[in-house]
């Protein structure tokens, strides 16, 4: 069985993924309006169409965006949320109140599974952020004759990792982790001093070498060999590189693991996950080495 993943935008200009499990696609967070996240969506070759439901991660705005919950309402897409999300969006969007109202706004709770659709399973996984109730997720697809499937974690906007998360996104086949910024590079920003501490709090963001930590972690958990796919999330216009992200990844996976960047202004290539066989890579590209990322 497949699941396909395609990141759309990442960074504090607006965020979104877009993951499928036999026809059925799912979007990771909303940050952009409508019409760009179409365009995004056309460039990796999906459309709207092939939209059929919504995750939110948390409520900071480069997540959501109340024109595309607007969009999603009249295209009878329903979001998935927290119930601890519902107080900021119904004082901060009009549409949110329309798709409670329709029926279309379904919860989760914290790691519970939830049936997204017929083989695709979904467990929110709490992290910390300074957003309030903040997740991220594990995926498992369809199974396959033999009971094996594949599965996908996604990670982004949290300060800290435990445990708890690094045996949840054990056995993954794609892992989707926030890699926001060098230590070195954010301390010696000119950032003012509270900015900086927040970036550099529990509830900020990932360091390289703390998402390289939560990669070794859930390795570590892992039947060697299953990771296939990492996926660095979020990096820091100011205070990272691209180049340095990558060495910090490189220096904890074994051979054979694909290094992605995700970019702020283009979409990525999809990734296609088989159970068996080695992975179909038509569709799938390294890391980008020259591009364009903003935000934090």
């Amino acid at each position: 069985m497949t699941l396909r993943f395609t990141m759309l935008a990442s960074g504090s200009r607006g965020n979104s993924a877009l993951v499928q499990a036999d026809g059925f696609g799912v979007l990771i967070d909303a940050g952009l309006g409508p019409d760009e996240l179409g365009e995004r969506l056309r460039e990796a070759g999906h459309r709207w169409d092939h939209v059929h439901a919504m995750l939110l991660t948390h409520t900071h705005t480069d997540h959501w965006n109340d024109r595309t919950l607007a969009h999603l309402f009249e295209r009878r897409v329903p979001l998935y949320c927290s119930a601890m999300h519902h107080a900021s969006l119904a004082k901060n969007s009009r549409a949110f109140a329309q798709m409670g109202a329709a029926g279309l706004v379904h919860g989760f709770v914290e790691d519970e599974e939830t049936r997204l659709a017929p083989g695709l399973r979904m467990r929110a996984l709490r992290v910390r952020h300074d957003a309030g109730a903040t997740f991220g997720f594990r995926l498992d697809g369809p199974a396959d004759l033999f009971g094996q499937c594949v599965a996908i974690g996604y990670v982004a906007d949290l300060g800290t990792w435990d445990d708890h998360i690094a045996e949840a996104l054990a056995d993954v086949d794609l892992l989707a982790i926030e890699f926001n910024h060098d230590l070195d590079l954010e301390r010696g920003s000119r950032r003012p001093a509270f900015l900086i501490a927040r970036v550099l709090g529990d509830e900020g963001h990932l360091s390289n070498d703390q998402a390289a930590a939560l990669v070794r972690a859930v390795l570590a958990r892992s039947t060697p060999g299953r990771l296939r796919h990492l996926v660095q999330l979020h990096l820091s216009g100011e205070c990272n590189k691209p180049a340095l992200a990558k060495a910090a990844a490189r220096g904890v996976l074994p051979p054979g693991v694909r290094v992605h960047t995700a970019e702020q202004h283009r979409a990525g290539r999809m990734v296609r996950l088989e159970v068996s066989g080695l992975p179909e890579e038509a569709d799938a590209v390294e890391s980008v080495e020259t591009i364009e990322i903003n935000g934090d």
